[in-house]
C-alpha cells in the first residue's frame, strides 16, 4: 500500500506506472470501448503520458472528477451508510503488479465494502440500461481481487439528475480469467513487446504515436501470405463499403425528398430529425491574411504534418 495524500501529481503517475491499476483492467484485457491494449501498453512502458482531466476544458474526465464526491455524499445519505476516503493506492498481497485505487470504502457493512462512483452523460447513459457496463464490471472486480473484498455498489449519475446504484458482487471465476489475462498483457510490459492491435480508435492513435514518421524506405511484402491476405481483405471491405454507402446515401436522399420541409418524421422502428442548425460566424482566414499580414503571421504556429495511409492497387 502506498499512501496518496501527499503525493504530487506527477508521483501519483510514476506509481500508477509500476503496475495494473482497476480502471486500467478492461483496457488491459482488450474489453475497454475507449481504450486500447496497445496505448495502454505505451502508457505504461513511459512512451505517452496518461490523459488528465483539465480544469478549464469539458471532459467526462473532468466532470467524473468533480462530481465524485457529490456522488459518494448522496449515496450514503440515500443507504444510510458510512463512506470514506481511501487516501492509498492499494496492492494485490500475491500479485504486486495487481494495484486499484478505491473512490470510497463502506465502513462496518457486511454486505458490501466498496463504492465506485461514476457520472454518465446523455450520450453515454444508454450503456447503462442493462446495468453495469462490461468494463467498469471488470474495473469493480479488480478492486474486490486485490482488496479480497466480496461486493461493491456503483453508484452512477446519469444525466446529472438521476442516481441509479448496482450492487456487483465477487466473481472468484471471473477474477481467476482476469489475473490470468492480466498478467499476460504485464509481462509484455515488463518484455516491452507491444500487443497486437485491434479495431478500437484508441489503436489508430497509439499507432500514430508509436510509428510518427516514415523512413521514406520501401517494405516488399509480397511472399508474406499473412500480410497478403489482410491486404486483400482490405480492398474486399473497402469494395463492400463503397457499395454500402452508396445505398446509404440513396436511401438517405429519398426520405428526405418524403420528409420535405418537416422537422421530424415518425417510423414503425424509430424516428428522424431534420431541423436547420443555429448561424454561426467563423473567422475568414484568407481576407485576415491579406488584410493584416502582420497579425496573421503573429498568430499562427506550425502544424506538424501527418502520415497518410493509402491503398492502391496493381491492376
Amino acid at each position: 500500500m502506498l499512501a496518496t495524500r501527499n503525493l504530487s501529481q506527477d508521483q501519483w503517475l510514476k506509481a500508477r506506472l509500476k503496475g495494473i491499476g482497476s480502471s486500467d483492467a478492461s483496457a488491459a484485457v482488450g474489453l475497454n470501448p475507449y481504450k486500447s491494449q496497445l496505448e495502454l501498453w505505451m502508457e505504461k512502458t513511459g512512451r505517452i503520458t496518461p490523459e488528465q482531466p483539465s480544469e478549464v476544458e469539458d471532459s467526462p474526465l473532468l466532470w467524473g472528477t468533480v462530481l465524485e464526491p457529490i456522488v459518494a455524499e448522496h449515496y450514503a445519505k440515500r443507504t444510510q451508510r458510512k463512506v470514506r476516503r481511501v487516501n492509498a493506492i492499494l496492492q494485490h498481497s500475491e500479485h504486486e503488479w495487481m494495484l486499484a485505487n478505491l473512490d470510497r470504502d463502506i465502513v462496518g457493512d457486511e454486505e458490501v465494502q466498496i463504492l465506485e462512483c461514476k457520472t454518465a452523460g446523455i450520450h453515454s447513459a444508454k450503456f447503462w440500461e442493462n446495468g453495469v457496463p462490461e468494463y467498469i464490471q471488470l474495473q469493480v472486480q479488480h478492486q474486490l481481487a486485490v482488496t479480497g473484498q466480496f461486493a461493491a455498489d456503483v453508484a452512477v449519475l446519469i444525466g446529472g439528475q438521476k442516481l441509479e446504484t448496482y450492487r456487483v458482487e465477487r466473481d472468484d471465476e471471473l477474477i481467476k480469467q482476469l489475473i490470468k489475462l492480466e498478467a499476460l498483457f504485464w509481462k509484455r510490459v515488463e518484455d516491452d513487446i507491444p500487443p497486437p492491435v485491434d479495431a478500437n480508435s484508441s489503436s489508430a492513435q497509439a499507432l500514430r504515436l508509436l510509428y510518427p514518421h516514415d523512413n521514406n524506405q520501401t517494405l516488399n511484402l509480397e511472399t508474406d501470405e499473412e500480410a497478403n491476405r489482410r491486404f486483400n481483405t482490405l480492398l474486399s471491405v473497402r469494395e463492400q463499403l463503397t457499395i454500402l454507402s452508396k445505398q446509404e446515401a440513396l436511401l438517405k436522399h429519398q426520405l428526405q425528398e418524403t420528409i420535405g420541409e418537416n422537422s421530424i418524421a415518425l417510423f414503425e422502428q424509430g424516428k428522424i430529425t431534420w431541423r436547420q442548425s443555429k448561424p454561426s460566424t467563423q473567422l475568414d482566414t484568407k481576407r485576415f491574411k491579406q488584410e493584416e499580414p502582420k497579425l496573421y503571421e503573429k498568430y499562427s504556429k506550425p502544424k506538424l504534418g501527418t502520415r497518410r495511409f493509402l491503398v492502391q492497387t496493381t491492376h
